[in-house]
């Protein structure tokens, strides 16, 4: 039996809620998909959640999702709602998941940004993608730091 397993980190998504927070951009279902552009254009960020009327996740608009649908238009087409374009199976994390779990969704389907959503679905934040791998890195730092100390008897006297 290995006495120094590997252990998965326990840093929570809440942890960067407040970031995750600032960045979130959300739009009505009903919208039009040039109010989303307009969303996205003014913001630092490549995502807007679309909501029902209920304010629960519906979907996503991204902005390649936006960039190739206006590539396309003629005439009116472009005055589309936001729920034609939008992405309906979202991959998402709570603020009670950890920011490995996180992570590795990201990776997995090469997300830059996923939304944080409550219980009810309702959006809370978009997690940045280089904001978990700060977090995580900080936190492999810091275990680092504490198994130098402890090899050198720093502080354990």
């Amino acid at each position: 039996m290995n006495p120094w397993p590997l252990k998965e980190t326990f840093v929570k998504v809440d942890t960067l809620l407040p970031a995750a927070r600032e960045r979130l951009v959300t739009i009505s279902d009903k919208a039009q998909l040039t109010e989303a552009a307009a969303r996205l254009g003014t913001g630092h960020t490549g995502l807007v959640v679309v909501c029902d009327d209920a304010g629960r996740m519906a979907g996503v608009v991204s902005k390649t999702d936006i960039v190739s649908r206006i590539s396309q238009c003629e005439g009116h087409t472009c005055t589309m709602m936001v729920a034609s374009v939008m992405t309906r199976s979202v991959a998402s994390c709570r603020p009670d998941d950890s920011l490995q779990m996180a992570w590795n969704l990201m990776k997995e389907r090469g997300y830059l940004h996923i939304p944080v959503v409550d219980r009810e679905n309702r959006p809370l934040g978009t997690l940045f993608a280089r904001d978990v791998l700060q977090a995580l890195l900080r936190e492999v730092e810091y275990e680092e730091d504490l198994l130098r100390d402890y090899v050198m008897g720093i502080g354990y006297r």
